[in-house]
């Protein structure tokens, strides 16, 4: 099998798809692999049912998560790079314990978790952490708690918020007795519907290799997961402004950063607003290069009492 080098050492899919595995955990999948020009199996990563019975396949196999699914149009994220993110975190956290911490002692919060669930559920099953759950859509933390309901083992460990002013994202969350390690965003990339459409159109026809007039969104996803006002760069600055309010309850505040040309931006902010270190961990997943944005308010010599 080709191993997927880019990934993270600890990623478990750095192999290539095992889809006789796969489909004996969800048997519906055998519908859409075929075998590619190269003799190699595969599914068509265009058609959006397909890419949701894979993570599905992928989520049980590797994750224990039973009955995962999520409504038709909502995003449907790959597993691979969103596991990278949860075990470069665990890095990033060792390094202030000398080891990766485990089991509920670490409480993390999942900014716009969405319908979809995968950074608690990666996570929890990869080093026992907890997790709180927010977004501001309440039909996605219905269909995230409905997944945990199929899932009671990790239901204790799991908690959901709503956040019901799109203007916040930490308050109405973090209240005063509480204390997370960490924080992870995945923030909405495109400024409006249109870009998200012309973005995913140009996807599409990577994949396709010829072109398509309206395609669907193969990854799925809605307004607040795909596109805000501003874009990334602006859902961001208002995050680390945010942050100053609860920057003695948060030991990392981190997030993805899609576009590069954001980062400089961003860090000037972030010295603005007197953030004590600052990190940029990049991670690469095939020919795709993100990155991840951690910052904190909490001097070195004071963060190993957060262990």
């Amino acid at each position: 099998m080709t191993e997927k080098s880019t990934l993270h050492p600890r990623n478990l899919h750095r192999n290539s798809y095992d889809f006789n595995s796969l489909i004996s955990c969800v048997p519906e999948l055998k519908h859409y692999v075929f075998k590619n020009d190269y003799d190699t199996l595969t599914i068509n990563f265009s058609l959006p049912q397909a890419v949701k019975l894979l993570n599905k396949a992928l989520l049980l196999k590797y994750y224990e998560v039973k009955n995962w699914d999520i409504p038709e149009g909502n995003l449907c994220p790959p597993i691979p790079g969103r596991a990278d993110y949860v075990h470069y975190l665990a890095d990033l956290l060792a390094e202030e314990n000398g080891q990766i911490p485990t089991g509920n002692v670490v409480k993390g919060l999942d900014i716009g978790t969405g319908a979809n669930l995968v950074y608690p559920l990666i996570a929890h099953h990869s080093y026992g952490w907890k997790f709180l759950g927010t977004d501001i859509n309440s039909n996605s933390l219905d269909n995230a708690n409905k997944i945990l309901e199929q899932n009671p083992d990790v239901s204790e460990s799991i908690t959901l918020q709503l956040q019901p002013d799109s203007d916040f994202i930490f308050k109405n969350i973090i209240s005063p007795e509480d204390r997370f390690m960490f924080s992870m965003c995945n923030p909405p990339f495109h400024e409006s519907e249109e870009n998200a459409m012309l973005g995913n159109r140009r996807k599409n026809n990577n994949l396709r290799k010829k072109k398509v007039q309206n395609p669907k969104l193969n990854f799925g996803g809605q307004h607040s997961e795909l596109w805000c006002e501003g874009g990334e760069l602006e859902f961001i600055r208002k995050m680390i402004d945010e942050s100053v309010l609860f920057s003695t309850q948060v030991l990392w505040f981190t997030s993805l950063v899609s576009k590069k040309d954001n980062l400089h931006q961003l860090i000037t902010r972030l010295k603005n607003n007197n953030a004590v270190d600052i990190k940029t961990i990049e991670m690469a997943q095939g020919q795709k290069i993100s990155r991840i944005l951690a910052w904190t308010f909490i001097p070195e010599e004071n963060r190993k009492d957060w262990f």
